[in-house]
C-alpha cells in the first residue's frame, strides 16, 4: 500500500507537468484534443503512431507542435514512389579530396519524426522506416548507429485515395502502438481555425519539458502498477481476438487472424500511461478499454465475409470488451 502512495504521488507530479505540454498544443491544435491525448500516451509509452485521416487536418502541426513543448528535433517525410531507404536512414558518400567515405545521416536522425503518406512508398522503403521503429537503430553499410531518444513516428496514410499506393503489410502496420483515426473538425472550431489561418493569428506553443524529463518519465510508465487481474483481463481480451467462440462470442467466421503478442505488451503499456496522464500509479480496467480500440484496430484483420457485410474491427472490439467481464 505504501508502494502505491509513493507510485501515486509521482505520478500526479508527472501528469501535471504532461497536462502543461498538453495545454500548449492547445494553444495551437483547434480541436483534437483525443488525438493529443493519444499522441502522448504513445510517447509515453515510447510506442509510434499510424494516424488515418484526410488531407488537412492538421497532422503535421501536431508533430511539430509535440517537438517544440519538449525542445526535441522533428523532421517531416514526405513519402513517394521513387523514395529510396537511403533517403531516410542515409548513406555513405566518398570524398574525394581525402580519399575517404564519410556517413551522411538521413532524416530518421531525429526525435520526432512525421512519415507522411507513407503507403505511397515501396515496401523496401517502409521497411527501412520500420526497422528504424522497432530497433531504435540503423546500419549504414556495416556501421550500426543508435537514434536519438526520444523517438518517435507517426505516418499518416490517406483513406480515400488509393490510386498509387502500397499497402501496408499486416506484419508492419504490427509496429505501430496505435492506429488513431483523426475526424473533421466541429463547426465552432472550424471558425475558429477560419479565423487563425486567415488574420494573421500564429499562436505558438513554448517548451515545457526537455527530452531528459521526457526519458525520464518513459521509465516511470514502466513502473506503474499494473495488477495480475489486469493482466488477466487483458490476456482475455487478446485471447478473444483469436478464439472467440471460447469466450462464448458469435463472430465465428469474422475474424481472419486476432491480435499478435504485441497487442498484450502494449495494451499493458497504454494503460499505465493512461493511468499516469490521470494522476495515478496504478492501472484500472477503465484504463484498458481507453485504449483497447487504438491499440487492436489494426491487430484484427476481417475475413472477406465480414468486410463484404461492412463489419469493422472497432465493431468487433466493441463486442469483446462487453463479453469479457472486467475485474
Amino acid at each position: 500500500m505504501n508502494e502505491i502512495r509513493k507510485l501515486n504521488s509521482k505520478a500526479e507530479k508527472y501528469s501535471k507537468k504532461l497536462d502543461e505540454v498538453l495545454n500548449e498544443m492547445r494553444k495551437v491544435i483547434v480541436g483534437q484534443d483525443e488525438i493529443l491525448d493519444k499522441l502522448l500516451i504513445a510517447l509515453i509509452s515510447n510506442g509510434h503512431v499510424l494516424l488515418e485521416g484526410v488531407p488537412g487536418l492538421a497532422k503535421t502541426l501536431m508533430v511539430k507542435t509535440l517537438s517544440d513543448t519538449l525542445n526535441a528535433t522533428f523532421c517531416r517525410i514526405q513519402f513517394t514512389p521513387d523514395l529510396l531507404p537511403a533517403d531516410i536512414i542515409g548513406t555513405k558518400i566518398y570524398d574525394h579530396r581525402k580519399g575517404t567515405f564519410y556517413t551522411q545521416k538521413g532524416p530518421v536522425f531525429h526525435n520526432f519524426i512525421l512519415a507522411d503518406e507513407i503507403n505511397r512508398a515501396p515496401p523496401k522503403v517502409q521497411s527501412a522506416l520500420l526497422e528504424a521503429m522497432q530497433e531504435r537503430q540503423v546500419s549504414i553499410y556495416g556501421d550500426t548507429f543508435a537514434l536519438k531518444r526520444p523517438f518517435l513516428v507517426m505516418a499518416t496514410q490517406n483513406p480515400i485515395e488509393t490510386e498509387g499506393t502500397y499497402k501496408l503489410p499486416e506484419a508492419q502496420v504490427d509496429r505501430f502502438m496505435f492506429k488513431l483515426l483523426i475526424r473533421y473538425p466541429k463547426k465552432d472550431e472550424e471558425k475558429l481555425i477560419i479565423r487563425r489561418n486567415t488574420q494573421g493569428i500564429v499562436p505558438k506553443a513554448k517548451n515545457v519539458l526537455s527530452s531528459k524529463d521526457v526519458i525520464e518519465i518513459q521509465n516511470f510508465n514502466q513502473k506503474i502498477y499494473a495488477d495480475e487481474k489486469i493482466e488477466d483481463y487483458v490476456t482475455e481480451i487478446v485471447d478473444a481476438t483469436r478464439y472467440p467462440e471460447n469466450h462464448g462470442l458469435n463472430i465465428t467466421g469474422m475474424i481472419e487472424y486476432g491480435a499478435s503478442p504485441r497487442a498484450s505488451i502494449w495494451l499493458i503499456l497504454a494503460a499505465k500511461a493512461h493511468a499516469l496522464m490521470n494522476g495515478r500509479g496504478y492501472v484500472i480496467p477503465e484504463d484498458v478499454k481507453a485504449i483497447a480500440h487504438d491499440v487492436l484496430r489494426h491487430r484484427i484483420i476481417l475475413t472477406y465475409e465480414a468486410e463484404a457485410e461492412d463489419r469493422t474491427s472497432d465493431e468487433i472490439i466493441d463486442m469483446i470488451l462487453s463479453k469479457i467481464r472486467a475485474p
